[in-house]
């Protein structure tokens, strides 16, 4: 069952993909508090649910399985599900979320310089 904020979330992304802004269009797709943590950790290599549950801190299972199913959906990332007992699945950068690479590049590097650096002199 969906709750008002998942809802209230659905709508913002519908309008800004109908939206003719460019940036409001890439901000529906990688926008929001996980995502660019997760496309960061995915663009270095293939990871798995469990691994990225433990390496962003703050995170809950179903947060990152929701954050997982827009990129998935949006065809950022691709998940791979072998056929194992326990189950096994593994998560991948697609050409499309490559391309995205730069722009988290640019965002750390500008976290870096301006976020961080300013906190730690504060």
């Amino acid at each position: 069952m969906k709750n008002k904020s998942e809802d209230y979330q659905k709508m913002i992304k519908t309008y800004l993909e109908h939206n003719s802004c460019p940036v409001a269009a890439t901000m529906s797709v990688i926008g929001g508090k996980w995502k660019s943590i997760i496309l960061y950790l995915i663009s270095h290599d293939v990871k798995r649910f469990g691994e990225m549950h433990r390496m962003i801190d703050g995170i809950s299972k179903k947060m990152l399985t929701s954050q997982l199913r827009e990129l998935e959906a949006d065809k950022i990332i691709h998940r791979k599900v072998f056929p194992v007992v326990p189950p096994k699945v593994e998560y991948t950068i697609t050409e499309r979320g490559l391309s995205l690479r730069p722009l988290i590049i640019a965002m750390r590097e500008w976290g870096l310089e301006n976020v961080l650096k300013i906190r730690h002199y504060t």
